[in-house]
């Protein structure tokens, strides 16, 4: 069957789920295979649930008029998606980066909606299977779609721009993140770039954060920059240094704004503050809109959230780390004012022959502080190191522990990889 032929049927049918545990009826099932899955076993199961149509790439063993056949499932669905994305002519906002992607793609979410019917990924559906679900869910209102992309190698972002194509893009940053599968950090730097590449190839817009010299570099040649920092950028705003748990940015250039209180721990989260009030800027939002929009904004899902809980506080960052993004979370917690300041730091994953070099580089880092009232590192290659402090294995060994102190009035960081669960610790 051709695309443009399953397209026809995708207009009738516009719902599309991958897991037959979701499927409602009328859904579209895609039998999506992986490692330790293969949706073609259950091609029956969803036809049973009330499944319009099913795309299989393995005979089923039964004859249906529902179901369609074709070589690969996953290629189907990436290029369903890239017709579906071919029929709109708007913004398509792609936004990648080592760190922040997440956090930033809300906040710019936050901020358009308020003034346009705006389509964004939803939660962590960044890959290649998420990415094509979210342009697929984007419906004939659209004014703008966010798309957030996330990558562990090469060629990984140069493939979702072909069926994305984005018309504007943000990098983040470029960090130690997923060194093992980009090959280290220039790896990191070569394939977070691809969205530039594509920018630069197809008359984009770029937004950059103008304090990071390697953003200037790799955005050079695209037509269309607008940049946002510190000093000499188009927006130009400051955290405001002071005992507040919560950023606050103050503004010097290119809107009326003068401060936004976030809701957001970490002076880290600056840039991503700076980037939405940018797009909304260029995208003629008021500016008291997006000022109400991120001020109202609350963290969820583990992501720099501020939790009391008894006479403590919290600050749960754990939804996903690696050397970049748990330095900057260290170095923020030193400068918060505080006492009886504890550290449960859970391991980073996939950084491959530079992991333990990176784990003892953080043990290294509180070191140079002190002052800790209780340091504690949970998995991942912190076992390999050499530290005198509190190990674990994992979180439920960390939890049974917490749980044994009964600390009061104590201010807790908590960070890890996703794979460490570290928000179990306080469950």
């Amino acid at each position: 069957m051709q695309i443009a032929q399953l397209y026809s049927i995708f207009l009738e049918y516009p719902s599309i789920q991958t897991d037959t545990r979701k499927l409602q009826s009328g859904d579209i099932f895609f039998a999506l295979k992986g490692d330790n899955f293969n949706g073609n076993l259950f091609a029956k199961q969803a036809l049973e649930k009330g499944a319009a149509y099913v795309i299989v790439d393995e005979e089923p063993g039964f004859t249906d008029k529902r179901i369609i056949t074709t070589t690969d499932v996953l290629t189907t669905l990436q290029l369903l998606a890239k017709h579906h994305r071919e029929q709109f002519n708007i913004p398509f906002i792609a936004i990648t980066g080592s760190n922040g992607k997440t956090t930033t793609k809300e906040l710019i979410h936050e901020v358009l909606t308020t003034s346009y019917k705006t389509y964004t990924t939803k939660g962590n559906l960044n890959n290649h299977i998420g990415i094509p679900l979210t342009i697929l869910s984007v419906k004939k209102d659209a004014a703008i779609a966010v798309i957030e992309m996330g990558a562990n190698h090469q060629k990984e972002i140069q493939g979702y721009c072909e069926y994305t194509k984005p018309t504007h893009g943000l990098i983040t940053n470029v960090g130690k993140a997923h060194l093992e599968g980009f090959g280290g950090e220039e790896g990191v730097r070569k394939g977070k770039g691809e969205l530039f590449d594509y920018l630069r190839a197809n008359k984009g817009t770029a937004f950059i954060f103008h304090d990071f010299d390697y953003l200037l570099e790799m955005s050079s040649g695209i037509d269309n920059i607008i940049s946002y920092g510190t000093k000499n950028a188009d927006i130009i705003g400051n955290a405001l240094q002071n005992e507040n748990e919560y950023l606050q940015v103050v503004f010097e250039k290119g809107t009326s704004i003068k401060k936004i209180n976030t809701n957001l721990v970490g002076t880290y989260n600056l840039p991503n503050v700076l980037a939405a009030v940018t797009l909304g800027k260029y995208f003629t939002v008021d500016d008291e809109k997006i000022k109400t929009a991120l001020e109202n904004y609350v963290p969820s899902n583990s992501r720099s959230q501020l939790i009391e809980k008894d006479s403590n506080k919290i600050i749960l960052d754990a939804y996903n780390a690696n050397p970049s993004s748990m330095k900057a979370a260290i170095e923020n917690f030193v400068k918060m004012k505080a006492d009886n300041k504890i550290l449960l730091l859970g391991g980073m994953m996939e950084l491959g022959y530079e992991s333990v070099k990176e784990h003892q580089s953080i043990i290294n880092l509180i070191q140079s502080y002190g002052g800790w009232k209780q340091v504690v590192l949970v998995g991942g290659d912190y076992n390999k190191t050499t530290n005198p402090f509190i190990n674990f294995s994992n979180a439920a060994e960390a939890k049974q522990w917490f749980q044994q102190q009964h600390f009061s009035n104590a201010t807790i960081l908590v960070k890890g990889s996703r794979s460490m669960q570290m928000e179990k610790v306080l469950e």
